[in-house]
């Protein structure tokens, strides 16, 4: 008899916790954790191509250490993190430290345009190209990754399934900042190719 009452009483739970909001909470949450997932891929990707580039630059401009070495050191603090998306401080800190590698990143760009025989390099360019790509990629996932996030965190505060989150100890993730949200739709410029616009003759020339 007791041991009908307590299939009874877990029964009522199961469908209690389903009619609250149990199953969305569940399928919102592996949607985070696909989208995390698909954050590292990329940041992955752009780790994987800064040797290759490092290299193919340090060919053509050797004079250039300094910034060959911010990007060599940033690559190597972005390496050394063990990022725990669950915990603010952590992916703060991740953040961070992509943000400081894709800035060196940037500066080392800028200074390929002072080495024309760089800029015709088919390896250079392959390389840009791919990373161009793979900027774009980051930012679409992370634009993904942010909507999710905050789709499970508004969820779980809603009436009923808060009481469902309480229960199971479903609790808000933290997310990346965006200090501009127009950041998060456009990805950074790397293409360097274009002509720079010329300037209008003074009057009288």
């Amino acid at each position: 008899m007791r041991l009908l009452s307590r299939s009874l009483i877990i029964a009522a739970l199961v469908a209690l916790l389903s009619g609250c909001g149990y199953n969305a909470i569940q399928q919102k949450d592996e949607a985070v954790k696909a989208g995390w997932s698909e954050v590292l891929n990329q940041y992955q990707r752009r780790y994987d191509l800064i040797p290759n580039l490092v290299n193919t630059v340090k060919g053509y401009a050797q004079h250039e250490q300094q910034v060959l070495t911010q990007v060599t050191e940033a690559r190597s603090r972005v390496g050394q993190i063990q990022v725990n998306a669950e915990d603010a401080n952590s992916l703060q800190q991740f953040q961070q430290a992509q943000g400081e590698l894709g800035s060196a990143l940037q500066r080392l760009l800028v200074v390929s345009e002072n080495y024309p025989q760089l800029k015709a390099d088919q390896s250079f360019r392959d390389l840009q190209a791919q990373l161009e790509g793979t900027e774009n990629r980051i930012t679409v996932a992370r634009g993904r990754y942010i909507q999710a996030v905050q789709d499970y965190n508004t969820y779980i505060r809603q009436f009923p399934q808060l009481i469902t989150a309480k229960i199971t100890g479903a609790k808000e993730k933290p997310n990346f900042s965006v200090a501009n949200e127009a950041e998060v739709s456009r990805a950074p410029t790397v293409d360097f190719g274009s002509p720079q616009p010329q300037q209008a003759p003074a009057p009288g020339n």
